[in-house]
């Protein structure tokens, strides 16, 4: 009998609607008998991450201590797959003025993710478009329209890109603020300390309550891609390919 999979979910951070996004992934996770789900809101404690078999984080501005970032090395060593959703790259700050500040992740962290969120245009729909159709992740998947957070990064070399996306104009909310026309990776695979990491930046949620301390009540529900049977079946598909050695 094959043993059960020790899976940690870790869920949360500012200014989205955690508690939809862990609900969906849940029942996602749900969908494979043997997987065995601990959920945690931050990366807890090093020694955990490093025994765990499976990683799953859709965070927003929630870093890794140094302690726990050798944990995650340590889970990595092991030839774990980690699943990183939409904003477990960012931390920011906001400042007095309303401007939004980027600081540099740790380099551990940003040197084993490939990437780090710089900024983002208001939510409105962009096209995604898949960089290697005949990939197994992205297989059948085609351009596709979606109305999220349009995720705008740095990234270090290393990363085998699997969807991209375009853009050009202004940020005027972030710190960097103008941008030229380019390519931006919104799914890829990265080989870190003998394990691998899929990275996809789609996914923004939000809900009435989730702006406050700054805002009390938030006009709008915001779903993003969600919304899409495509981001799900993307979903379905990261799950697999983080189960598929277990």
């Amino acid at each position: 009998m094959a043993d059960a999979i020790d899976v940690r979910l870790i869920a949360g951070g500012k200014y989205h609607d955690i508690d939809y996004a862990r609900l969906q992934l849940l029942a996602l996770l749900s969908e494979h008998e043997r997987a065995r789900v601990r959920i945690a809101e931050d990366y807890g404690e090093a020694d955990e991450l490093a025994s765990a078999d499976m990683l799953v984080t859709y965070t927003c501005d929630v870093v890794p201590s140094q302690e726990q970032i050798e944990g995650l090395k340590a889970f990595l060593s092991r030839g774990r797959r980690w699943f990183a959703l939409h904003g477990t790259n960012s931390t920011f700050a906001i400042e007095t003025d309303g401007k939004v500040k980027v600081p540099p992740l740790p380099r551990d962290f940003y040197e084993m993710l490939g990437s780090q969120f710089m900024a983002h245009p208001p939510i409105g729909r962009y096209r995604v478009r898949n960089a290697q159709p005949s990939h197994p992740l992205v297989s059948g998947v085609g351009d596709f329209l979606v109305e999220d957070e349009h995720y705008l990064q740095e990234y270090l070399p290393g990363n085998e890109v699997l969807l991209t996306t375009r853009f050009s104009g202004s940020t005027s909310l972030f710190e960097k603020d103008s941008w030229p026309e380019q390519e931006h990776q919104a799914m890829y695979l990265r080989k870190a300390h003998g394990g691998e990491i899929l990275y996809l930046t789609l996914g923004h949620a939000r809900g009435r309550y989730d702006m406050r301390p700054i805002a009390d009540f938030y006009p709008a529900v915001e779903r993003g891609a969600w919304q899409l049977p495509v981001f799900h079946e993307l979903l379905r598909r990261g799950i697999r390919w983080a189960l598929e050695k277990l």
